[in-house]
This record gives structure tokens, sequence and C-alpha cells, in this order.
């Protein structure tokens, strides 16, 4: 297998290599890659051949193996790279060559929590709840707005086959600390195990077979039909006494407020909407006010349609911090939807004064100026969305307000 030097450019590495793109990437659509592939020198191959000298696994299937499966490639390829003159390497290291992930600019490999949620049908409060347990990983942050890439993607992905399966999430859990502690080596099992979900069962690939991670008979899930776990009841209860207490003093509640916090998640995920409300102001009356909560707080009443309180939490997120960039965002989203125009685009405004990068504002900002008949002012916005993020679920629109 050849090698290449770590210093060299992305433009020497890629200069008269003939690429071959295999497998459906997570990263972008392959049209787009390979056209980054061409702007770098390469020379696309629609199919693999003894003639390749780089031969890119897709990564929308994760986790890759050592290299790709059984009877992928015919004699030939397999050849070149016994030979040495075929190089294999997967997505995560093509973008890194050609310096999408870690390099600025760039953003469109990364997605934030409203467009990672807009790919997979699921609410923003989804994906922020998973990002605290520990579930999906942002790979930056910047001014505490999370980017996370195409591996937590697929992660994400699974995550929703799992719910769809009709898991709880308070199942899902229980069930990843479980292959956690068969298998200690592992510490994040949906990102770093090839995991099939087959009804409400958990099944790890190995080799053609599919096996129990304890090598023995697999998990019952029967336990958890009913959806709710035991902890989960005991949520709800302490979340009961809350409301019938609403009166007592801080000090007479036992949980710290890190761990109400955690019980209001929770009970989010049950659609227990009011009760993790009541939580969250809890968690903020034990240990005071926090802009983080007070954005927790704001999604939970906006889920509720309460947009006038949701506004007025997303602006009391914005007081505590004036850079925290996705509560200035938020807010100019409920502005635009209460008719607020002209306050959203300042709300829009003071968010990209701190992320001019920003992908999901331009978008937005974009969107409301159009509304409010300033449609030139918008095209410079559509235009810096499709620069940062080219393959979001939004790309389409941008370019049909573009006339593209």
């Amino acid at each position: 297998m050849t090698t290449t030097t770590s210093d060299c450019s992305a433009e020497e590495l890629l200069r008269g290599q003939r690429v071959a793109l295999v497998g459906k990437l997570a990263g972008m659509p392959k049209r787009e890659a390979q056209q980054l592939v061409r702007q770098q020198g390469g020379i696309i191959l629609e199919r693999p051949d003894a003639s390749a000298t780089l031969l890119v696994v897709g990564e929308e299937e994760l986790p890759l193996g050592d290299g790709p499966a059984e009877g992928a490639f015919d004699e030939a390829v397999r050849g070149a790279v016994d030979r040495g003159t075929l190089e294999i390497i997967g997505e995560t290291q093509l973008w890194q060559r050609l310096g999408l992930v870690d390099r600025e600019p760039y953003i469109h490999p990364l997605y934030t929590p409203a467009m990672l949620a807009q790919l997979l049908g699921v609410g923003v409060s989804a994906i922020r709840r998973w990002q605290r347990r520990g579930w999906i990983v942002p790979v930056r942050e910047v001014r505490r707005l999370p980017y996370f890439d195409f591996q937590e993607v697929a992660t994400a992905r699974r995550l929703t086959e799992l719910l769809a399966s009709g898991m709880s999430p308070a199942t899902i859990a229980k069930k990843l600390a479980e292959l956690e502690r068969y298998l200690p080596d592992i510490k994040r099992p949906l990102a770093q195990l090839s995991i099939i979900v087959e009804g409400k069962h958990l099944l790890l690939r190995q080799g053609d077979g599919l096996v129990e991670p304890s090598g023995q008979l697999r998990f019952d899930f029967g336990a958890a039909a009913d959806g709710r776990s035991r902890a989960t009841q005991e949520t709800v209860a302490m979340a009961s006494d809350i409301l019938t207490f609403a009166g007592r003093a801080p000090h007479d509640w036992t949980a710290t407020p890190a761990e109400m916090v955690q019980l209001a998640g929770q009970l989010e995920d049950e659609g227990q909407l009011q009760a993790a409300a009541e939580m969250y102001r809890s968690a903020m009356a034990a240990g005071g006010p926090r802009a983080e909560i007070w954005l927790l707080l704001a999604e939970l009443l906006y889920q509720m349609q309460d947009l006038p309180a949701a506004r007025e939490r997303y602006y009391m997120a914005v007081e505590l911090d004036e850079d925290y960039v996705e509560a200035r965002a938020n807010l100019g989203c409920v502005l635009s939807e209460l008719g607020e125009q002209e306050l959203a685009i300042s709300a829009f405004e003071g968010a990209l004064a701190f992320h001019d990068d920003y992908p999901d504002v331009h978008y937005h900002l974009a969107r409301t100026l159009d509304e409010a008949d300033r449609a030139a002012e918008a095209v410079s916005h559509w235009e810096a969305f499709l620069r940062l993020a080219p393959s979001s679920p939004w790309a389409d629109e941008a370019r049909l307000r573009l006339g593209r």
C-alpha cells in the first residue's frame, strides 16, 4: 500500500491520482466529493479498476472494518492493493487530507443541532439530550454552538433507529451501559461498534453472523415494552412532588441542580413536558440562573407552543451570556414566528456579529429578509449559507431562492 507524508498538501496529494469513491458517503453528496477531488488535481474513476491509485470507502454505514468487505472488489483491484499501487482509505481520511474537518472556514461537512435534527426528522431538543448523555459528541464548539461531523450523524441515525423500534431513551441508556460492561475498552458503543437493530434487539455484527455482546443469548427488551423504566417512574413521581409542593424552599429538595437538569431531560423524553419545565425552574431556583438552562427551558416552552414565554427565556439566556449565539439564533426564529420581523433580523445580525460562519443564522436571516420584502439584502445570506453548508437539508431551498 502506498503512503504519503503528513506535510504533503491536499493538492500535491491528489494531483494525478486516479480516485474511485466506493459506497455511500456520509459527509456530502458523491457528486460534490468528486468535484472536490477534481479541484485538487485528482482523476475520478466511476468504478475501481487496476489503474486506480486511491480508493475511498464511504462511511454512511459505520463503522468500517479494517478493509473493504469480502467480495466488494474484483481480483484486479485486490492485486493492485497487494502490489502497493493502490491505497485504500476511509472517507474520514479523505476529508482530513482535503482539510475539510479541521481547517477554517469550512463548516459544510459539519452539522449544527438544528441541521442534524432536520436531517433526521427529530426535535432539536432530542439532539441536545443525546449530546448531554454523551451519545453524540461535537467535534468543535463555537461560542457554545456544537458542530457534529458525519461520524456523529451516523451515530444519531442509529439512535433514531432504536427509538423507532420502540425502545425508550432510558432503555437505550441501560443497554448501552450493558455493552460497555461486557466490552470495557469500548466507551461509545453506538459510534465504535457495528450495531444492528432487529426489532427491539441490539445485535453486534461479527464476521458473517450476529451475536449478543455477551457472546451468549440476545438481550431481552420485553421488560421495557411499556415504554417506561423503573427509574423513569421514580422521576415522574419526583416531578409530581415538585408540582404538589411548589411552595417548598429549594433546600427541601434533595437532588442537586445538575441532577434536576438530568431528571428534566428524562421527563422530556417521556413527554412529561410540564413536569420537565418545573424541574428546570427548580434547578435554577436551587443553583441560580444559568444561560444554558434558560435555553433548555425556552426550547421546552416552544415545544409546548408557548412562544411568548419561550421568547422571554431566550432573552434571559442572551442577557446572561451575550455571545451565546445559539440563544440569539433561536430568539430570532421565535420573534419571526411571532411576526416581529425587524426584531428577528436584529437578533440574527447579533448572532452573526459573534459567529459570522453560523450557517443556520444565514439561512433564517435570508428567509426573514425575503419575508420583509428585503430580497436584495437576503441574497448575500443565501450565498453565505450555501458556501458554508452546501449539503444541508435546506440547501435546495437556498438554491431555489437564488434561481439556481
